[in-house]
């Protein structure tokens, strides 16, 4: 590994006297955030993360909320009805038990489980699947990629509380899972299951959302067929899909008041069948409505489960949205108007199904009153439409978070808004997503069919957050092990029940949520096992600081004016591509720039904790190297270049910042040590030390000038690897099968590193390279 200068800081204890008198009187401007570095306090938090956030702001992001987290579960009261009675109601009590369990349902999981639970442990604010991994990856060494550094931890938002030594469990689990690569690998594993399947979801969501809606016309007229009603949910879809790339995420608080007034207005006619058809309804409060349901249909009724558990939809976008706005307001609108709002609606279609039994099909709008049907109609359309938007911009939002961490192949990440940096627009998965929906929505026609592959994309999404939550419970809360023992036989043994039901439905439709995870799973798996063995590769190949020393003084090997960056997965070393692009080009910028864009395991890096700076040893060189860090929620700059010249720019300066310190306090110790002895004069100190102060002024304006120079008259070079990777000689046949030609096949189908970093072309070099795996 190349010698390399790490950006440090001195602490020595003096006095401010001291330090006032000790501060140099030269030009330097105090670098930027240089006190912070070592800071281990977390800064204030204002905003919408404040614990301390006035009423009123949360009242306004409570309504902002409705129209983005709750349109998938707000629109499921479309469908559950006709997916659990598939097959009719045998029993007028049927519907008691049905209420019963949807009651407690909804009450045990998006309720308790996510509002109260799951919201407590957001990644900074952040939440989703990856925000819990990340969570876990900061709190304990589970990485397969060993790219973390010390000063990671200088990062405000990355240090998590240690585990006390007096908590034996959170050690003991903590310990096994670092050395264990088992552990680690079914970590990642189940994090791209839970991933693939929120994907999935936004697959089923806006066809069953949408088929739903648009098959309410049917009470209007008879003339549409159900092939006429998927016609026209398809052209919806489509219309849907080709209107993202307008940035169109922001539709959610445009209609916040619709999804208002849906709540509203289903609230409203559940309570108003309540009164009308049968008050007795009510009494499904008592759950031995749901052992006598049991009871009557034995294997029935397990099976309608599948069904039931709909009503939960979109509860994992309680948690997995949570960072546009706060927990606070997500459970204020939750507890004031969604949940009240469904338990109504549900309750008043059980009315209405305790006197009309046949209307199982479509309990929903047969439940409308007359004069309200039109109205509810084109509600329950915009409503379906904003419920699939939300889906789709979740979707963008988890692969991207996906590709920053290397579990996704690269794609083009469009940010649609200046105002939220979280909204963003991938064409790839959009068109994915559009032709997955068309094919859906063609293939099955009716929500039932769609309803039994929906739930399983629910169930196990749901489950995996919950195995990842007893992690966090055990090692980062430090929860009583009562209390956790308490949650896994309540809520995990009920996840564990609707999960073995919708199963049951694998040949009925079950099996497309599955095939579609399976797909992205190994598309994900294949790309991050490909990405780890080549930064394995760059770390076993890294060059010497005997070979980078030969390089540099070799005489037929000149320095040209400008500055030259070379990019790597490396954040520690310099890359082999260095050895590579020296071998063919005999010639060296008079500036270089080693940069690697590393991805940490929190949801953002403050701006000025972004670029850390190592100088290459000996100086000489004019070589350093540059850690870009963001976070899985960070937006790439667009004046990259301008960014890194001012930062480095800053290091330069704050090193030699640090250096007259340390000379400054080195000269005092020294002139208190000879002043005892009487053997050097005071101002022959000064006078040695003022030099010397005057040599590193001169050295840094002259790097400063010369960085400028390159930057306004010669411009940045971008050198980039054109990496052809193959399998070793001794690799396996699965091994052979994995690298030569699954991930080739990826790589040559999707984009290059230069069109996502937006690399411009007139000033790239690409250097060819093999990788040998």
């Amino acid at each position: 590994m190349a010698s390399v200068v790490v950006q440090t800081r001195l602490e020595i204890p003096m006095s401010d006297d001291q330090l006032k008198a000790n501060t140099p009187s030269i030009p330097l401007r105090k670098p930027y955030g240089s006190t912070d570095l070592i800071s281990t306090k977390t800064p204030p938090r204002h905003g919408r993360h404040s614990k301390d956030t006035k009423w009123w702001v949360v009242l306004n992001l409570a309504f902002q909320s409705i129209g983005i987290v709750y349109g998938d579960i707000g629109t499921s009261p479309l469908y559950v009805y006709s997916s659990t009675f598939s097959n009719g109601i045998k029993h007028k009590d049927d519907v008691l038990g049905v209420l019963s369990l949807v009651f407690y349902t909804l009450t045990l999981l998006p309720l308790i489980k996510y509002v109260f639970i799951v919201l407590r442990a957001t990644d900074n604010g952040e939440g989703g699947t990856f925000a819990l991994y990340s969570l876990i990856c900061r709190y304990a060494k589970v990485s397969l990629i060993p790219n973390q550094q010390a000063e990671d931890r200088q990062v405000w938002n990355y240090t998590l509380e240690l585990p006390s030594k007096r908590l034996k469990l959170a050690s003991v689990l903590k310990s096994s899972l670092e050395k264990s690569k088992f552990a680690k690998l079914f970590l990642l594993l189940i994090t791209m299951l839970g991933t693939s399947m929120v994907i999935g979801d936004s697959i089923l969501t806006p066809s069953i959302s949408v088929l739903s809606a648009v098959g309410g016309v049917k009470e209007a007229t008879s003339a549409l067929t159900q092939d006429m009603i998927a016609g026209i949910s398809i052209v919806i879809l489509v219309f849907l899909f080709m209107i993202q790339r307008f940035g169109t995420s922001k539709v959610g608080y445009t209609f916040a008041p619709i999804l208002s007034l849906w709540f509203i207005l289903i609230g409203g006619i559940g309570f108003y069948n309540i009164i009308k058809h049968d008050t007795t309804v009510l009494k499904a409060i008592n759950p031995i409505y749901i052992v006598e349901y049991f009871i009557r249909n034995k294997k029935d009724a397990w099976v309608s489960l599948g069904g039931v558990v709909l009503c939960t939809t979109g509860g994992e976008a309680l948690f997995a949205d949570v960072g546009h706005f706060s927990v606070r307001s997500i459970q204020v609108s939750m507890c004031s108007m969604v949940y009240p709002a469904l338990i109504l609606a549900y309750t008043g279609q059980s009315a209405y199904l305790r006197q009309h039994p046949d209307s199982a099909s479509d309990a929903f709008f047969k439940s409308v009153p007359g004069p309200m049907y039109w109205p509810m109609f084109v509600v329950s359309i915009l409503a379906s439409v904003i419920a699939s938007q939300a889906m789709i911009s979740g979707t963008f939002s988890v692969v991207h978070q996906s590709l920053s961490l290397g579990c996704f192949p690269r794609v083009k990440v469009v940010h649609t808004s200046a105002n939220h940096e979280g909204q963003v627009y991938i064409p790839e998965i959009n068109y994915f997503l559009m032709l997955a929906c068309v094919g859906v929505t063609s293939g099955f026609k009716t929500t039932v069919k769609i309803g039994n592959a929906y739930g399983i994309a629910v169930v196990f999404v749901m489950t995996l957050t919950s195995a990842l939550l007893v992690l966090i419970m055990i090692m980062i809360w430090k929860t009583n092990i009562f209390l956790i023992i308490l949650y896994v036989v309540t809520i995990g043994f009920v996840e564990l029940i609707y999960l073995s039901s919708v199963l049951y439905k694998f040949t009925l439709g079950g099996y497309l949520p599955l095939a579609f995870s399976a797909f992205l799973m190994t598309v994900m798996y294949v790309w991050n096992n490909v990405y780890r063995r080549k930064y394995h590769y760059e770390l076993d190949h890294m060059i010497s600081p005997a070979r980078l020393t030969e390089i540099f003084t070799n005489k037929n090997m000149s320095r040209i004016p400008g500055l030259a960056m070379f990019y790597s997965e490396l954040v520690q070393g310099i890359p082999p591509i260095f050895e590579h692009y020296v071998s063919n080009v005999p010639a060296l910028h008079s500036i270089i720039v080693f940069v690697s864009m590393k991805s940490l395991h929190v949801n953002k890096v403050p701006a000025e904790e972004r670029y850390f700076f190592r100088r290459v040893e000996p100086r000489t060189l004019f070589a350093f190297q540059c850690a870009v860090r963001y976070g899985y929620n960070d937006v790439r700059e667009v004046a990259f270049e301008e960014t890194l010249i001012t930062r480095l720019k800053e290091f330069i300066q704050e090193e030699t910042w640090m250096q007259i310190q340390t000379l400054s306090i080195g000269g005092n110790m020294t002139e208190a040590g000879r002043e005892s002895d009487r053997e050097i004069e005071h101002n022959e100190i000064s006078k040695a030390k003022q030099a010397k102060e005057e040599k590193l002024r001169e050295i840094m304006e002259q790097e400063i000038e010369q960085v400028e120079k390159a930057w306004e008259e010669v411009g940045i070079v971008h050198l980039i690897g054109q990496n052809e990777v193959i399998a070793s000689k001794e690799s396996n046949v699965m091994k052979r099968i994995l690298v030569d030609y699954a991930y080739n096949l990826l790589r040559r189908n999707l984009r290059q590193s230069e069109a996502v970093f937006d690399i411009p072309h007139k000033r790239m070099l690409k250097v060819g390279m093999t990788y040998q795996l």
